[in-house]
């Protein structure tokens, strides 16, 4: 059974995010602040997704975030207004996987759900694809262990910063538009696939690069995409 946090100071939103989920099978636990979800997750550590909203009372969705990330790397899908850009930014860099913007359609949201959680639940465990390891430079992705490398020393990836290095080391040496790594790594309409790829790929550049403003492995191509140089 696969547990998702649902946590909104709106309760009817909550509520009507409840009834989709586990009408496709999925168990829920609810908090309806920032302040209740980091509880909720530091007493039921079998969860495996949370979907958050930014702006709530006595602690915001942001401020959560950062509390979550200290202890856990869990998919967090952040539920936004139309007006929050600049709050869909910020939650991205500080780890969030995705966004959803209000109001949502149900379809929309189990779409996301289950990329994020297909991608969790292949780093996570279960049976591991024998894949041969991929090296470029200082880097190495056992594809087997679900691990990354930089110079010999573990690299702590969210499930999202790891399907891109993948993706962009899997095609190595070519232009990947951010279009393209939307695609493969999220699934579905790549609406605003500029500024979220970029945002990923700045934290990624930040975890395997020596100086993220003089990279030597992610790169980008002005006005066509990234590419992965060893």
């Amino acid at each position: 059974m696969v547990n998702i946090l649902i946590c909104d100071d709106e309760r009817d939103i909550v509520a009507a995010l409840k009834i989709y989920l586990e009408a496709e099978g999925y168990h829920t636990a609810v908090a309806y602040n920032g302040s209740e979800a980091v509880q909720v997750l530091t007493e039921n550590p079998d969860i495996q997704l949370v979907l958050m909203d930014i702006m709530m009372p006595v602690m915001d969705g942001i401020t959560a975030m950062l509390k979550i990330r200290e202890q856990s790397n869990i998919p967090v899908i952040l539920l936004t207004a139309k007006g929050e850009d600049s709050d869909k930014i910020l939650g991205l860099n500080i780890g969030a996987d995705d966004y959803i913007t209000k109001p949502f359609n149900p379809v929309e949201v189990i779409a996301r759900v289950r990329s994020q959680l297909r991608r969790y639940m292949t780093l996570g465990g279960g049976k591991e694809p024998e894949k041969d390891v991929m090296t470029a430079g200082g880097v190495v992705l056992d594809d087997r262990k679900k691990q990354v490398t930089v110079d010999g020393d573990p690299v702590a990836l969210t499930p999202t910063e790891y399907e891109i290095l993948k993706l962009l080391m899997q095609h190595k040496g070519t232009v990947l538009s951010p279009k393209a790594i939307y695609e493969n790594v999220w699934g579905g309409n790549p609406y605003g696939a500029e500024s979220t790829v970029a945002v990923h790929i700045r934290h990624l550049r930040e975890k395997i690069e020596i100086d993220p403003a003089e990279p030597r492995y992610v790169k980008v191509v002005w006005a066509r995409g990234y590419t992965f140089e060893g």
